[in-house]
């Protein structure tokens, strides 16, 4: 895995609706500059990723192709129609008439050989705003074929233009920048059949290998259920019909021994001592479809085991929230040495990206001195507990992704945990706080990497954030902060997050669509990404028998009062939901009426 000198843009701010794609590959000659050193060879890809009228958003990826520039780093080009700069991130912008120059920021004055920097912006434009047709890298020309779609202002469904990776099938620092990411077609076709569901349907998501079978599926790639070859072969098609040659394909791997052992909606086919079977039958099967060669130019996200460390942290005895499932699979340890087989098997494909999931604020949010309120260090440290077994090493883990197939917002506009209101903090007043040292996915995936690497993974780990039902709009979305000096009233007026308590997970009422898909949008976030796919069920709300290993939880049963997990309170799940992975057009109606942004 190379080191992770790219330099991640910041989110875009500005209009909602995408409208047009630009993209320019360069591919030239870059001479020594007054600022730094660098040896030929560079590319530039200039993508637009927001435009409405008057304004546009875009970023800059440039690629030092040739020798480290260690002394800082130059870009300039000049606008041909009188675009302005109006801010910019991940690099210091300033504006002379035409001329653009950035700059590199003062933590990142280093460009590596392969390394990349994704300056970003947002802009005005009156009339026209076409592509910048010539860049320089430290003074230098770097110049190659402008490949720009229409600029029109049309509120399309975005996509993304960009120049790949010049060694298609080795990784790269972020396996998203630079790349397409796979459209489902069994999932865009349920979402497009849905009225007003094609706004959404080209959307990328996640594919779940959730039991043994669906390694295979029917082998029918237009009815039933596609096996994994099928998607792959499909992802091949779509990667040769990207113009910039890179596309992400993400797979989901979710078929644990004793799977789920503190619910029981997604309970898998395999028993707790059934790591044999993980092993050859699940894992192995998959790690050589992945690896036949004509994969090879596919970038392979692998979501390892969701919901699966974590639980043998906080959901074991001593603890009131313990269940005997989950004290069973701490005691026989086989959550650690099958997600150490996945991780090792698969990071042995040289085209594969391995992202562990970490669970999500509102479940590992706390930190705390005493061992039995701490989920915060304890659950980095059960993570570094695979490091070691199976042949896994740190090496194989490219990264972590949080709150996958959650509803945990982004961050709170509004409020913040360290708020004092009424003379008492809110962190230790609030029910909703509850002493949780974070109120939203951004700071929690940013701190838990910082503890991540504490405990021995490497520094150049990236995170994914799953935002693909935690936009919480529509009327019930507060719009200001609450004036309340009661700090229970004020959190709950105040916060967008409108479930009933934090530890509810099924199905949840009043959701939205979260950020659409999106690569790089803040330092060390790797992506937003939708792995779970909006409009499949997280559990039935009734009993419903099946041969798929998924029981009936109760979180997922509206009339349901509660456990010590979620403090005892009402499982804000929806009526009439189908089995888990199972379409619920009821709650895709909803995720897109209450989607944020909106639609």
């Amino acid at each position: 895995m190379s080191l992770r000198t790219f330099v991640r843009s910041r989110k875009l701010t500005g209009a909602l609706a995408v409208t047009s794609v630009a993209a320019l590959s360069v591919a030239g000659v870059v001479a020594s500059g007054a600022t730094a050193n660098a040896a030929p060879g560079c590319r530039v890809t200039y993508s637009i990723t927001n435009q409405w009228q008057g304004g546009f958003g875009a970023n800059v990826t440039v690629t030092n192709l040739g020798d480290a520039i260690s002394g800082g780093w130059t870009l300039e080009w000049d606008f041909a129609a009188g675009q302005t700069i109006q801010s910019g991130w991940n690099g210091v912008f300033s504006q002379s008439g035409s001329r653009v120059t950035v700059r590199n920021p003062s933590w990142s004055p280093s460009l590596g050989t392969g390394a990349s920097v994704t300056p970003g912006f947002n802009g005005s434009w009156t009339g026209s705003n076409p592509v910048p047709t010539q860049f320089r890298l430290n003074g230098t020309v770097c110049t190659g074929d402008v490949a720009p779609t229409s600029t029109s202002t049309s509120t399309t469904t975005p996509t993304t233009t960009t120049t790949g990776n010049p060694n298609p099938g080795t990784r790269v620092d972020n396996p998203y920048v630079g790349a397409g990411v796979y459209v489902n077609p069994q999932w865009s076709a349920r979402a497009a059949a849905e009225p007003g569901g094609s706004r959404i349907a080209n959307q990328p998501t996640g594919v779940w290998m959730d039991r043994i079978s669906a390694i295979d599926g029917n082998g029918s790639p237009t009815t039933g259920t596609m096996g994994l070859a099928n998607h792959l072969d499909e992802a091949v098609k779509q990667l040769s019909a990207n113009p910039n040659g890179q596309l992400v394909f993400q797979v989901v791997i979710y078929n644990l021994p004793g799977r789920d052992c503190a619910a029981l909606a997604s309970n898998g086919e395999l028993g707790p001592n059934d790591l044999p079977r993980y092993k050859t039958e699940y894992i192995d099967k998959i790690a050589g479809i992945l690896a036949r060669p004509a994969y090879s130019r596919l970038r392979i996200v692998a979501v390892i085991e969701i919901d699966s460390l974590p639980n043998l942290v906080t959901n074991v005895s001593p603890r009131a929230t313990a269940t005997p499932n989950c004290d069973t699979m701490k005691a026989n340890q086989n959550y650690q040495n099958g997600v150490a087989y996945a991780v090792s098997k698969l990071g042995d494909i040289a085209n594969v990206y391995n992202y562990l999931d970490s669970g999500h604020h509102g479940w590992i949010g706390w930190s705390d001195p005493v061992p039995e309120y701490d989920n915060f260090q304890a659950s980095a440290r059960m993570m570094a507990s695979v490091i070691g077994r199976e042949g896994a090493t740190k090496d194989d883990v490219h990264g972590f992704i949080t709150n996958t197939a959650n509803f945990s917002v982004l961050e709170e506009p509004f409020w913040k945990v360290d708020d004092v209101v009424g003379g008492r903090p809110v962190k230790e007043a609030s029910k909703w706080v509850d002493w949780n040292d974070h109120n939203g996915e951004l700071s929690f995936a940013t701190a838990f990497r910082d503890e991540l690497i504490k405990n021995g993974f490497n520094s150049n780990i990236g995170m994914l954030i799953d935002t693909s039902r935690n936009g919480w709009g529509g009327s019930a979305r507060p719009t200001a902060k609450s004036t309340s000096t009661d700090p229970t009233t004020y959190v709950n007026e105040s916060r967008i997050d409108r479930r009933i308590q934090k530890g509810n997970w099924c199905n949840q009422s009043g959701a939205g669509l979260g950020e659409r898909p999106k690569a790089a949008p803040r330092p060390n976030i790797d992506a937003y990404v939708w792995i779970k796919p909006p409009g499949e069920s997280d559990g039935s709300s009734t009993q419903i028998p099946n041969d798929e290993g998924k029981g009936f939880d109760r979180m997922c049963d509206p009339t349901y009062t509660g456990n010590p997990r979620n403090g005892n309170n009402l499982s804000g799940a929806l009526a009439n939901a189908p089995l888990s992975g199972h379409w619920f057009s009821a709650q895709f109606q909803e995720l897109m009426r209450n989607a944020y942004p909106a639609l």
